[in-house]
């Protein structure tokens, strides 16, 4: 097990690499001096211009700033704010809310996503199946902003269950709505997912087999197939755990939360490159460590796995 989780930290290497190097390469190839921009209207004498050109790196090559960036990261250094605050003091504060809003969402997607899944499968062709299957599509087929809104004003202003902005209330009060939004259409794919990998499942031979042997059939579903159809459904959830905080920009947004995501889309307003870059590498190898978790849990399901890779 020792040599596959260490495989699998080697690929994740390169994919770390590419993904920084776009990132830095898209914020600071974007026209304009993000530096004069800082100061709107007001000229800026061409020393201090100078000057924090240099100290920000702006006036060496693309791949010479990644370099420096990269040199950084490896000492744990995210970068400087243009206010010369270290980015990683400015998420200090911020990373608890969206860490928050991300495991609320997570943990919504699993238990009702599989819940509905298995649900479905079971009543496959009767009303149930049919009212997950329209239920999910048409979740999927509406924007997360606009679902944002509507949970707003139907299940937060005119039933009241639950607050629609800030996070005075706590958890988990406060993070349940704007969770179920940003957890809306993993619910809906995890629910798909889960139904169809039964399905299959269940038409196995093993299953069969079970059952002719007097099984119960609960029992054949819970220790037998429901094993095998989580494998594809576990390896989108280890992803989905890594999307969830990098999505969270639009739900923090629309509910107003001081998380990092509120962060990133007043950085990119702001067109404060370094606090951009550094936040979206954080979130990157997030991503890149529930990846590494799902790899690992992946070869637990089914042991088959880490033999052949």
């Amino acid at each position: 097990m020792g040599r596959y989780i260490a495989r699998r930290l080697l690929y994740a290497v390169p994919v770390l690499l590419a993904t920084t190097f776009l990132i830095h390469a898209m914020v600071f190839v974007l026209p304009g001096d993000p530096i004069q921009g800082l100061a709107g209207d007001r000229p800026v004498p061409p020393a201090v211009l100078a000057e924090l050109h240099h100290r920000y790196h702006l006036d060496d090559p693309l791949v010479v700033q990644y370099a420096k960036y990269l040199g950084g990261l490896l000492t744990g250094d995210l970068g400087r704010t243009f206010t010369g605050e270290p980015v990683a003091d400015a998420l200090t504060g911020r990373w608890q809310v969206t860490l928050r809003l991300g495991l609320t969402a997570w943990f919504l997607e699993t238990v009702l996503g599989i819940a509905l899944g298995v649900w479905a499968a079971l009543r496959k062709g009767r009303w149930a199946d049919n009212a997950v299957l329209a239920g999910t599509t048409l979740v999927i087929a509406v924007p997360v902003y606009i679902v944002g809104y509507l949970a707003q004003l139907l299940l937060g202003v005119r039933l009241g269950w639950f607050p629609i902005s800030g996070t005075e209330d706590g958890w988990p009060t406060a993070y349940l709505l704007p969770g179920l939004v940003l957890a809306s259409f993993g619910v809906a794919y995890v629910a798909r997912l889960t139904r169809a990998s039964l399905l299959e499942n269940l038409r196995a031979d093993y299953v069969r087999t079970a059952g002719a042997k007097g099984l119960p059939r609960w029992r054949v579903i819970v220790r037998h197939t429901l094993r095998n159809s989580l494998i594809p459904v576990v390896t989108f959830l280890g992803v989905e755990l890594g999307s969830l905080m990098a999505g969270a920009v639009v739900t923090e947004y629309v509910f107003n939360l001081p998380g990092i995501g509120q962060q990133v889309f007043q950085a990119i307003q702001l067109r404060e490159g370094p606090t951009v870059v550094g936040i979206t590498t954080a979130l990157v190898l997030v991503y890149c460590l529930a990846n590494l978790l799902v790899d690992v849990l992946y070869g637990l399901l089914d042991p088959r796995i880490r033999h052949d890779r």
